[in-house]
């Protein structure tokens, strides 16, 4: 599937109030909005993430980031949470790639959405863009894969289907990613990362962020803004 623009990609997984309400019940806590944020120093925009969820035995719903290709981001530093599947690290980027999943059951639904500051606009704060990778609802594990998935042995990732019952491929380069995600819906009482990394050793004055190469131009008040 290419990726393309969409009215609705930047809400990510859309889920119904009684699924959003299991979830609370559950205790399972997902940050899946994006925020825009403004170095004064650097004089750059950035986006800020939270790699957060969990899961428990019937339910579980969890979002990370990486870069363009897949490939996985350093954290700006860990989080920890008042409670188990909550939140896990922050991500600063130029760009992220997000993947959020929720399962219930054996049910699993899947969203890549990349998010980025678009063009500057004399000045003014740019717009948040989003553009859709890849989309898909109700795809399916069998409960003996699933259980690999939970001992982390070897992990599958769930066939997606078009409504007219043909098999979606995945993008090969998020492979990884969604495995990381799927074994993150079978980690029961979540209390870690499950695909952000930590960053290499290095001084404060080496510190680059992970896809910047170029300054946006324009001031900002330094205020951010939430992409849900």
């Amino acid at each position: 599937m290419n990726p393309k623009t969409h009215p609705g990609a930047h809400r990510g997984l859309i889920l119904p109030r009684r699924a959003l309400r299991r979830l609370v019940e559950a205790g399972i806590f997902v940050q899946a909005s994006v925020s825009l944020e403004y170095q004064q120093f650097a004089k750059r925009y950035v986006l800020r993430g939270v790699e957060s969820g969990g899961a428990v035995e019937t339910l579980g719903r969890y979002v990370t980031f990486c870069g363009d290709q897949g490939e996985s981001l350093p954290w700006l530093h860990p989080l920890d949470g008042i409670g188990v599947n909550g939140v896990h690290a922050l991500v600063i980027a130029a760009s992220l790639v997000r993947v959020e999943m929720f399962r219930r059951g054996q049910t699993y639904d899947l969203s890549i959405s990349r998010i980025a500051p678009g063009k500057d606009n004399n000045g003014k704060r740019p717009p948040l863009e989003c553009t859709r990778i890849f989309r898909a609802e109700e795809g399916f594990l069998a409960a003996d894969l699933a259980k690999r998935a939970r001992s982390q042995k070897e992990i599958v990732i769930p066939t997606f289907y078009s409504r007219a019952g043909e098999s979606l491929a995945i993008p090969a380069q998020f492979e990884a990613v969604i495995k990381a995600v799927v074994a993150a819906l079978s980690c029961s009482r979540c209390t870690h990362s499950h695909y952000l990394r930590a960053p290499e050793a290095s001084s404060p004055e080496t510190i680059r962020l992970p896809g910047a190469e170029e300054s946006f131009a324009g001031a900002d008040s330094g205020k951010g803004g939430a992409y849900q």
